[in-house]
């Protein structure tokens, strides 16, 4: 019988590994304390013994080598077929000498070895000895995995390694043995370890039989339920810590589910040959009137139940049995329908807005739609995944399925009746989530590495250079196989991450109170089970918080097999009930959901502005401060005359943009820009709408009225494709940057530039360039920096003199990007004062920063998974009005990775949107001037209007002749112009 031992230090625990009786394929652990120098047939604490016996190895260092024990006390007549293995390295050839062995003697045995005792002494005489000998093991040579090479040498060096040392011991992973303890049933909380004690908290600990085939626990408010000696079913009230015992099965019982209502409260157990459903009030009574509480068994002979559900009034039970699903009446016992997959089906939800519709997943890697009242199928799914579907949930807020495979991957798909079940988020890889999220919080401290038990053991067991090394005697015998302290989350190894449960979480109702912390109070957060817990953003796709059953060492499972949570939170606390994927155990957690999260989210504390001293305040130095740049003072001392024309001018408009229109997806009329097909690389309307700008890949910038029906000038004289044109506040000027390394400005009125910039100035191609406060400044990208310029621009008529440049433009700062090799896109706001000017670089980084301070106030790393090729902020217009929180939203958008909205205030993702394709070209994106929509271009020869709250888009725009590049929004009218690859100009109207 193989013998596994931990020994920390001096003391070992020694484990015997003893098969079970029953079908269940595994072992159980019975354990007997043991220190090195007892006898290998001397067990301390074992029952039978005297209940103050010493351990023969118990006291100091000197004292441990004790008298020699006799042969019988050494365990000799045990039978060879009874003794048992050490575990390498723990043997008399390789362990530490020890007590001296008994005198020379007779026999063909294998020599004397040393005791198991740190003492030094060596081994006795030359002669070989009757037996095994007083060491508590064999010769290398009979260890299975030694090396070859024989016995140790006969004389002095006899039982003691080549350098005089204990060899080493293999060492389990704590967990491993801490996972393994005796029975710990009880109501006592238990919580710790590397952890944050006041995460989770174990209420209760059961052990017992469990099925083999369990693939479905419940928890429903104050109630778990979960199968006891395999056909016995409990129900654990959590709020008087009663268990209720239930029977009525005679097979092992798979799937539990309770019902949706309150009063009564339901529950439904299924087996192989019964499904019953057990009324819990009633059961109650008939236990405290002694009787037997019973079930309705509704259906019988279903065969394999991998899942159930009730119906939302709680009238019919939904069974996945094999490739079927069977509709049963949760009164009696009659089959409503029976529809299947061509695999087994995993699980089913009823939808709670649509009467008489399921959905349904299987292990064929589909998903179906059923009106099962008519046994009619809806829709199918092609096939999603490489793997099976585990789980399924129905988001009743969104209108959305989520559904998750065996290696880790979520798919959302639309239930709105008019998008055809498309597919709105797909392949979203958590356990790349959840290696992002560890490496976050490993760079920042917040936990120690922890390697797996896997890694633990498979990397022990699996070294085999390292670990014959260490057989050798070349190394500690205190050398640990596993060093997990400076290890990186990412060396530690997983090999799968099945999604088990997909449930509802009360994210944001924890943190009402926390909105600097949480801007988006109307996303959606969801539970995801797999062999720990996650919580997951649908709006951002992120993971919210992380809860690996391995970082809390006090808790009696550490990998799940199956769980289940209570949809709704209780105090802020949710009840979890986790089966040990190894073990027979089920236990009861609670976890505090916001202890939980901040745990995973750094807080900044805000200083708050308090006197030093009791009575007056004290104004403070501020030579920690950059100082105030006055280059940056609004002009407000503005002249009587001016002020009344410019609101003489703004009268005359009077036009106001309607915030409650519906989005343009009217095609309206498209022209064609050139002869030839050209690609426009960038559009904008001026500030009035009246103007549109193109910028072109044959050099050249073209202005078009409004309603496409005019050209109004086009400029010419760029050596090389414009790249970006911008307008400015007063609508008389237009910037432009060229792929020859130029920058022109051009007055509307005139063909000729105004001011030319050169080759000489700048050392890379301007990617960008835009008027700023105001027309104040002009900014402009080159390179991994970018420059604030100020200018003036001469408006003087000379014929004359009309070729002599006499505007002029000087460079005020440089600003760098921190570790870019290129600013891939820029964004400013001209039409107010604002301070802050957004990059992005080529590292995939956006940078934000503050040009009042001078300096960079904030980056966010690795923002997408290619670089940004375009920042859009939420900027508004002259003509509409929006909260002032909307302003400190801006989009980006990468090729590949959809598009991202940000917040300015906690400088996290609070939605992506992922409808559209954009793998080949940087498709341009806009916000239209209420704040409601979004546009984007696209690689499929379409246009998508995105509402802003919403994940999916709204409308896809006309079938282009190419792929969408570039799109703008009218800032005075509900109109939206596309621009595509071959030259074209598409007007959309609502």
């Amino acid at each position: 019988m193989p013998v596994l031992c931990w020994a920390p230090q001096r003391w070992a625990q020694c484990y015997s590994w003893r098969p079970t009786s029953g079908t269940r394929v595994g072992h159980s652990w019975t354990f007997w304390p043991c220190c090195f120098l007892c006898s290998p047939g001397h067990r301390c604490g074992e029952p039978g013994s005297s209940p103050g016996a010493r351990c023969p190895g118990e006291g100091t260092a000197a004292a441990a080598a004790g008298p020699p024990r006799s042969a019988g006390d050494r365990g000799q007549s045990r039978p060879a077929s009874r003794q048992r293995r050490r575990c390498p390295g723990y043997g008399p050839g390789r362990a530490g000498p020890g007590a001296p062995g008994p005198g020379p003697g007779p026999g063909p045995g294998p020599g004397p070895g040393p005791g198991p005792g740190p003492g030094p002494g060596p081994g006795p005489g030359p002669e070989p000895g009757p037996g095994p000998g007083p060491g508590p093991g064999l010769y290398a040579s009979q260890r299975e995995g030694a090396p070859s090479g024989g016995r140790e040498p006969w004389g002095p060096r006899a039982g003691r390694s080549r350098r005089g040392k204990t060899a080493p011991v293999i060492r389990l992973h704590r967990r491993a043995v801490r996972s393994r303890r005796m029975e710990r049933a009880g109501a006592g909380c238990s919580s710790g370890g590397s952890g944050d004690p006041d995460v989770v908290c174990e209420k209760h600990l059961f052990k017992g039989k469990l099925p083999e085939p369990l693939f479905q626990l419940a928890c429903s408010h104050h109630h778990c339920a979960f199968p006891v000696s395999r056909n016995g079913l409990c129900v654990w009230n959590a709020a008087t810590a009663q268990p209720l015992y239930l029977s009525g099965h005679h097979y092992s019982i798979s799937a539990l589910s309770f019902g949706n209502k309150i009063n009564p409260l339901l529950v439904c157990s299924a087996s192989h040959e019964h499904v019953i459903v057990w009324n819990l009030d009633e059961c109650m009574q008939k236990v405290e009137e002694g009787f037997t509480p019973r079930g309705i068994v509704i259906g019988t002979l279903l065969g394999m139940v991998l899942h159930i559900r009730f119906s939302p009034d709680d009238e019919q039970v939904a069974v996945c049995a094999g490739n079927q699903i069977y509709m049963l009446s949760a009164k009696n016992e009659a089959v409503l329908a029976v529809d299947g997959h061509l695999a087994p089906v995993t699980a089913a939800e009823f939808c709670t807005w649509e009467k008489s519709m399921l959905i349904s997943v299987s292990e064929d890697r589909t998903f179906k739609v059923w009106r099962y009242s008519t046994s009619q199928l809806i829709y199918q799914s092609g096939i999603i995944p490489a793997f099976p579907l585990l789980s399924l949930l129905i988001d009743e807020e969104n209108k959305q399925i989520i559904t998750g495979c065996a290696e880790g991957q979520l798919w959302i798909f639309s239930l709105i009746s008019d998008h055809n079940y498309r597919c709105v988020t797909h392949d979203i890889d958590l356990k790349e989530e959840q290696e992002k999220s560890r490496n976050k919080m490993w760079k920042s401290g917040k936990i120690g590495s922890t390697c797996s038990l896997e890694c633990s053991l498979c990397y022990s067991l699996l070294s085999q250079d390292n670990f014959k090394s260490k057989w050798k005697g070349e190394g500690q015998n205190n050398s640990k196989l596993c060093k997990t302290e400076n290890m990186r989350p990412e060396e530690s190894v997983e090999t799968s991450l099945p999604i088990l449960l997909i449930e509802h979480c009360d994210f944001f109702v924890c943190f009402h109170k926390e909105e600097n912390i949480y801007s988006s109070q109307n996303t959606s957060c969801f539970w995801i089970g797999t062999t720990g817990l996650l919580i997951i953003n649908l709006a951002n796709l992120q993971l919210e918080a992380l809860l690996s059953y391995r970082d809390y060492s006090d808790l009696s499972i550490q990998i799940a097999r199956s769980c289940a949570l209570t949809r709704k939170a209780a105090n802020g606390k949710v009840l979890c009930l986790v089966a040990s994927m190894f073990e027979d155990m089920i236990a009861v957690l609670e976890v505090n959901l916001a202890a939980l999260v901040r745990t995973q989210h750094r807080v900044k504390n805000t200083v708050k502005d308090k006197p030093l001293v009791f009575h007056n305040k004290i104004k403070s130095s501020g030579y920690t401060a950059a100082p105030r740049m006055a280059m940056f003072s609004p002009n407000t001392n503005l002249k009587k005359k001016e002020v009344s024309k410019w609101k003489t001018s703004c009268k005359c408009k009077n036009k106001e943009y309607p915030l409650e229109s519906y989005p343009p997806i009217k095609y309206e009329k498209e022209i064609s820009v050139t002869c030839k097909p050209t690609p426009i690389f960038c559009v904008q309307y001026s500030g009035d709408g009246e103007l549109l700008a193109c910028g072109q890949a044959d050099k050249t910038v073209m202005i078009f009225n409004s309603n496409l029906i005019d050209v109004h000038n086009v400029f010419s004289g760029h050596d090389g494709a414009v790249n970006s044109v911008g307008w400015s506040h007063d609508r008389k000027w237009l910037v432009s940057a060229s792929e020859d390394r130029t920058l022109r400005v051009w007055s509307i009125c005139n063909k000729e530039p105004a001011l030319i910039l050169g080759k000489e100035k700048f050392h890379k191609t301007v990617r960008f360039a835009q008027f700023y406060f105001i027309d104040t400044f002009i900014l402009l990208c080159c390179g991994a920096e970018f420059h604030l310029l100020s200018f003036h621009l001469d408006t003087t008529k000379d014929d004359l003199k009309r070729y002599k440049q006499r505007s002029v433009c000087k460079l005020v700062q440089k600003f760098p990007m921190t570790s870019a090799m290129e600013i891939t896109s820029l964004s400013a706001v001209n039409e107010f004062y604002s301070y802050i000017v957004l990059t992005a670089g080529s590292n995939r980084a956006l940078e934000v920063f503050d040009l009042n301070a001078g300096c960079s106030t904030a980056v966010i790393q690795e923002a997408h998974v290619r670089s940004v090729h375009q920042i859009c902020q939420n900027k508004g217009s002259s003509y509409s009005t929006q909260q002032p929180e909307a302003y400190n939203l801006f989009l980006t958008t990468a090729a590949g990775d959809g598009i991202k909205l940000w917040d300015l205030r906690t400088l996290r993702c609070e939605r992506r949107f992922e409808g559209h394709s954009s793998r080949c070209y940087p498709c341009g994106i806009a916000v239209s001037p209420c704040g409601r929509f979004i546009a984007s271009g696209s690689d499929d020869k379409y246009a998508y209007i995105y509402e802003m709250r919403s994940s999916t888009f709204l409308q896809k725009l006309g079938r282009h002749t190419e792929s969408v590049i570039n799109v703008s929004f009218n800032p005075s009218s509900p109109q939206l112009t596309t621009a595509t690859l071959d030259g074209k100009l598409r007007l959309f109207l609502p």
